[in-house]
């Protein structure tokens, strides 16, 4: 999917804009590079045959996230003490893996993420100055308050229209795809099997998006939280073309991804959880019975989702007709009903539990004369387990249970504005649903993979007539020592 473009001249910052005083950075430790847009990394024509692993990470709380202060690519901002403790969690969160190298801007607050991750590693850092936030020139150093008073309508479009906003002559958007596209070059010309890359909000969100091959309309439209972790994977293809793309895991951020309100800057008006049903035993089994119910581990999952979701005012859960659907959905159901009672006026709650049928894509996989198991669990590759009569079948029935749950969304809009839906299926029916909510077409249902238990959220900040936003996908801290390592090999 992803197409690298030769490296070119990135546009240079308007005099109006605030400057970034980046320093050249002294190596302690480790041997360091530096890169820009006009160098080149001396890298080694060997061609890789194993699957790349790029962890993306956004830096910690910066002093101007906290002043609410529009910080573009500015270096006047240094992490404040939360900003550090986020750092530390993400750090401890990829402990265990060995990195052959770490790729970070070299802004202040993303290189100082950047060694807090590293640690006491060996391994090369290379600051690379495509990696810097997004150029917002003349709105660099502004409050938005302030940017709202100075620039009108400009700022108005840059909240509303991103894509066709200009400023100083340039169109910053347009220039960080462009940009971003650029970056990629450098990390996977790079000798290694597993890259950290730590860098900024809007950077990393295109670094995700041209990977998966998405265009500048998708800007915003996949959440980066601060020290929130992504993971990419990019397997050779046998014919030497660019390499697949899997999008393993989005914004597995250092606290709960259901904390806060907000989608980028916009207040959540309503959300869609997806949760992956629990584990079960014999994924393969489904050829015969289709029907299998969670084994032990499963169940544990789903108590342990329930009671990730039970500070959350759940107004609705719609599952599949399977049973482990099924189950999963009764867990969080009761454990909703009962946290009712527990409240300051202990009025049991209510919630609407119903089944979808549309959500039952797992007939797809009696048809199928292949890997059932692998096709189930959505492991790499998946999709080219099934032909093309049955992706579609999967395409058309995800996409009737897509429209069925926006309908449901839609006619509580005005009456729940904060309504929570969850919805329970397997990972492939999720995986379907992530895609229909991205407005992609069935042959991007590979770029997906989410395990057995995670969650995925949906927040739909302008409602559910307009696109939802992807504020993470495959989230699975809350499994605790059940959960799936992030930098696990899948």
């Amino acid at each position: 999917m992803i197409s690298l473009p030769h490296r070119h001249s990135n546009a240079i910052l308007s005099n109006r804009c605030l400057l970034h005083q980046t320093s050249r950075p002294i190596s302690i430790r480790r041997r360091v590079w530096i890169r820009s847009s006009s160098s080149n990394h001396e890298q080694g024509s060997e061609k890789t045959t194993t699957t790349k692993r790029v962890v993306l990470v956004r830096h910690g709380q910066s002093t101007w996230n906290e002043e609410g202060r529009i910080q573009g690519s500015s270096d006047f901002s240094v992490l404040t003490t939360k900003g550090e403790n986020q750092a530390d969690i993400s750090r401890q969160m990829l402990i265990h893996d060995s990195f052959d190298v770490c790729f970070t801007s070299p802004l202040k607050r993303s290189k100082r993420t950047a060694e807090i991750i590293w640690g006491s590693r060996e391994s090369e850092m290379i600051f690379d100055y495509d990696l810097r936030e997004i150029d917002l020139y003349s709105f660099q150093g502004l409050l938005k308050k302030q940017g709202k008073e100075k620039f009108g309508e400009a700022f108005k479009q840059w909240q509303q229209d991103p894509v066709n906003f200009s400023i100083d002559g340039h169109y910053p958007v347009r220039e960080l795809w462009s940009r971003a596209r650029s970056c990629w070059n450098g990390v996977l010309a790079h000798e290694s099997k597993s890259v950290l890359v730590v860098a900024h909000n809007a950077v990393n969100q295109a670094l995700v998006a041209t990977a998966l091959g998405l265009g500048t309309e998708y800007f915003r439209s996949l959440l980066q939280s601060n020290c929130g972790v992504s993971v990419l994977d990019f397997t050779p293809r046998a014919d030497g073309g660019s390499p697949h793309v899997c999008l393993n895991r989005l914004n597995q951020t250092p606290n709960s991804p259901l904390a806060g309100g907000s989608s980028g800057g916009r207040k959540t008006s309503m959300q869609i959880i997806l949760v992956c049903h629990g584990q079960r035993d014999n994924e393969a089994a489904f050829a015969s019975t289709n029907d299998q119910p969670m084994n032990m581990l499963g169940v544990i999952q789903s108590q342990k989702t329930a009671e990730l979701l039970l500070d959350l005012r759940v107004s609705s859960i719609v599952c599949s007709p399977k049973t482990a659907s099924i189950d999963t959905a009764g867990v969080i159901s009761r454990v909703q009903e009962a946290a009712g009672c527990l409240g300051v006026d202990s009025v049991p709650r209510y919630v609407k539990t119903k089944q979808m049928n549309e959500l039952d894509v797992e007939d797809v996989l009696r048809k199928s004369n292949k890997d059932q198991a692998v096709i189930a669990s959505s492991q790499s590759g998946w999709i080219s387990q099934l032909d093309e009569e049955e992706v579609s079948a999967l395409w058309n029935r995800s996409r009737k249970a897509w429209e069925s749950l926006l309908d449901e969304l839609s006619d509580e809009e005005e009456s729940n504005p904060g309504k929570i839906m969850v919805v329970v299926g397997s990972p492939m029916a999720n995986i379907s649903l992530i895609a229909q909510c991205l407005n992609l077409s069935k042959e991007w249902l590979g770029l997906f993979h989410l395990d057995a238990g995670s969650i995925s959220v949906i927040d739909f900040p302008d409602g559910p007539s307009r696109r939802g936003v992807i504020r993470c996908t495959n989230y699975t801290a809350h499994l605790g020592r059940w959960s799936v390592p992030i930098t696990r090999p899948s």
